[in-house]
C-alpha cells in the first residue's frame, strides 16, 4: 500500500504542468496555443523567453528528481528500485492529470530522474546532450541523439567507465530505451522539419541560428 501511495504521489508530482502554469500565472498566456503547441521547456523558452524557460526547466528536472527520491525522503525501506517512482513522474509529465493528459516530451523530467538515481551519470548525460547541441544547434535533434547515446551508455559504461556507472542496471536500460522510443514518437513533427531543413535552431554551437542565411 505504501508503495502504491508513493507511486501515485510521484505521478502527481510529474503531472504539474510547469510551463502551462508559469505561462498563465505570470504572462497571461497558455503556451500550448503558441509556438509548437507543446507544454515543455523548449516551447516555454520560445514563447515566454529565457527567464521563464530556465524556471520551467528547473521545475521539470526537479519533478523527476523529487519523485525518484521519495522512498529516501520518507525513510521507506524496500527492495523496489527508486527508478520506478521516477518513471511514475515521467508518465505524469507526459500525461498530466492537471492538464488534460496532454503533456511534454519527457526530456527534462527524465533527466531529473537520472539526477535522483545517480548524480554522476546525470552529469555525464548532460555532457552528452551539450555536445549534441553544440554540433547540431537543434534541441529536438540533440534530444533524440542524446537519448540513444545515453541508453547505449547504460550498457557500455559499467564495463569501460565504472566510475560513472559502476553497475549494470537492466531496469535503467529498459526505462532509457522506452523513454527514447517515446521521445522519437513525440518528435515526429520535428523530424519532418529537420528533413525539410526548417527546424528551429538555437544561438549556440556550430550550426547556430545566427549563422543561418
Amino acid at each position: 500500500m505504501k508503495i502504491l501511495l508513493l507511486m501515485i504521489v510521484a505521478y502527481l508530482i510529474g503531472s504539474i504542468p510547469s510551463g502551462v502554469w508559469i505561462g498563465k500565472l505570470f504572462y497571461g498566456k497558455d503556451i500550448r496555443q503558441f509556438g509548437s503547441g507543446n507544454s515543455g521547456t523548449t516551447n516555454t523558452f520560445r514563447v515566454l523567453g529565457k527567464k521563464a524557460g530556465i524556471v520551467v526547466l528547473a521545475m521539470d528536472i526537479l519533478k523527476g528528481t523529487l519523485a525518484t527520491c521519495l522512498p529516501q525522503l520518507f525513510h521507506f525501506t524496500s527492495s523496489i528500485n527508486p527508478l520506478w517512482f521516477g518513471v511514475c513522474a515521467v508518465i505524469g509529465h507526459m500525461f498530466p492529470i492537471f492538464a488534460g493528459f496532454k503533456g511534454g516530451k519527457a526530456v527534462a523530467t527524465s533527466a531529473g530522474m537520472l539526477l535522483g538515481f545517480s548524480p554522476i551519470f546525470f552529469l555525464y548525460s548532460c555532457g552528452i546532450f551539450a555536445l549534441c547541441l553544440f554540433f547540431t544547434s537543434m534541441v529536438s535533434l540533440s534530444s533524440m541523439i542524446a537519448a540513444v547515446l545515453i541508453t547505449l551508455s547504460t550498457v557500455i559504461l559499467p564495463m569501460v567507465w565504472p566510475q560513472v556507472l559502476p553497475n549494470h542496471n537492466w531496469l535503467l536500460t529498459v526505462i532509457a530505451l522506452l523513454i527514447t522510443l517515446f521521445i522519437f514518437y513525440r518528435h515526429q513533427d520535428n523530424i519532418r522539419r529537420i528533413k525539410a531543413g526548417t527546424e528551429s535552431r538555437v544561438p549556440f554551437g556550430l550550426n547556430q541560428k545566427s549563422k543561418e542565411k
